[in-house]
């Protein structure tokens, strides 16, 4: 196993955590070097928060164990491509370094609809490296909503 499925591994098992909450199964971790440094997973229906996204708690966890709010040198693996808020969270943290699972043909913007990663009108830019366990992530993305459709159909028939 090379080092970004290590990692992407660690970062499903966050996504599990919030499939287990009843949460969008998105799990993100923040590595440097060989380190754990944060990990989280989605919080939305949880925290009844709009921002309580896996990148951001991640990153936020990772700004306070550092001690900054530049995380240089560090990579942020995450189940599912980042979204317009989180990829402007990434580039505002100075994360190095950006590796997803699955591609988000609806809101991805790390080279699905745009990529704001890689964007040099702005003051940083993030390597991105894509499909990393994509059928990993992608599957529990599919089960989780192919569940919820289903409880949706079982209570409009009740």
């Amino acid at each position: 196993m090379d080092k970004d499925q290590k990692w992407m591994t660690r970062a499903l098992e966050e996504a599990d955590k919030a499939a287990a909450l009843g949460e969008v199964p998105i799990g993100a971790v923040v590595v440097r070097g060989d380190e754990l440094i944060a990990a989280a997973h989605n919080r939305r229906e949880c925290d009844r928060q709009a921002l309580a996204h896996a990148e951001l708690l991640a990153i936020e966890e990772a700004c306070k164990k550092l001690g900054s709010w530049r995380l240089l040198d560090c990579t942020l693996y995450v189940t599912l491509e980042p979204c317009p808020m989180c990829a402007g969270a990434i580039v505002q943290s100075r994360i190095e370094k950006v590796v997803y699972g699955a591609s988000d043909p609806k809101a991805g913007c790390a080279g699905t609809l745009m990529n704001l990663l890689d964007e040099p009108r702005f003051n940083h830019t993030a390597a991105v490296v894509s499909g990393c366990m994509e059928n990993e992530c992608a599957e529990r993305l599919r089960f989780f909503f192919r569940q919820l459709r289903a409880r949706k159909k079982s209570d409009n028939t009740e």
